[in-house]
């Protein structure tokens, strides 16, 4: 498979805290990839480095073969890398069409002084900004909300409503922090389903962060485990649930004893 990123010993230092500890990842083309570990354990931290909200200390980041590791946050974007963040960023008192077109301009070419001067070329623009934000919120189920606020959707939608915007840039990379965050059992469930469709029906690769191991394990195609900093462990979501090692830093004996009764309640 085609190699999408590549973070080769990523280390990120905050005056005498070690966030992120010589930490190497490579996500290939197509893959659903899963970040877990306890609170702490920098998970958010690579995420920033990779979406260039904050810079490595040492190490370097690759997409697509380019180094971006350095590049503003902006330019790292129009390469094709969009993110959600843990806590829900929507323009609330805006629609939801309004805040998946805020997520298509950095795909338009109409500038100030085209929109001042109301050429021809702006208004085209902004006929094909909504048809396409439009296309975004069918895509994600959320056509027949388009004219409401986005302040008054369910907490499930906002999250779709997110992830909507985040996709209308059309990245190459997706980056999920935490999506099933405060959402009920159903919800989750919903979302896992919906990751995975983002992945088969849209061709996004995706890489997310996620403590819900009942979203993560069965949509992953590979899992990385940090944990103070470091990365512990990475393989298949089988080899993950069966390493001690991981067992004793984050998933630990109830999740065990959880995944023992599904295998039972299976057969």
């Amino acid at each position: 498979m085609i190699e999408i990123l590549r973070v080769e010993n990523a280390t990120v230092k905050f005056g005498g805290l070690v966030a992120l500890n010589n930490v190497s990842v490579v996500i290939r083309e197509g893959q659903i990839v899963g970040v877990i570990g306890p609170n702490g354990a920098g998970k958010t931290t690579l995420f920033n480095a990779i979406a260039g909200a904050i810079r490595l200390t040492d190490g370097k980041i690759y997409l697509r073969g380019e180094l971006i590791s350095g590049l503003p946050h902006h330019a790292i974007a129009g390469r094709g890398i969009s993110r959600t963040f843990q806590q829900i960023r929507l323009f609330r008192n805006l629609t939801v069409l309004d805040n998946v077109k805020i997520g298509l301009h950095p795909r338009g070419k109409a500038g100030a002084l085209d929109a001042l001067l109301q050429l021809e070329r702006t208004r085209q623009e902004e006929q094909w900004l909504e048809a396409e934000a439009r296309r975004y919120l069918d895509l994600v189920g959320l056509g027949h909300r388009a004219g409401q606020a986005a302040m008054s959707l369910p907490y499930g939608e906002q999250r779709r409503l997110e992830i909507a915007r985040a996709l209308a840039a059309n990245p190459i990379l997706l980056l999920l922090d935490e999506p099933a965050a405060g959402m009920n059992p159903r919800e989750a469930r919903e979302l896992g389903a919906f990751i995975r469709w983002i992945r088969d029906e849209l061709g996004k690769t995706v890489l997310l962060i996620e403590h819900n191991m009942r979203v993560v394990m069965p949509i992953s195609d590979h899992v990385v485990v940090l944990s103070q900093g470091q990365k512990i462990a990475e393989g298949s979501p089988r080899e993950i649930q069966e390493n001690p090692l991981v067992v004793e830093a984050y998933l630990g004996k109830a999740y065990l004893l959880w995944r023992e009764r599904q295998t039972r309640a299976a057969h």
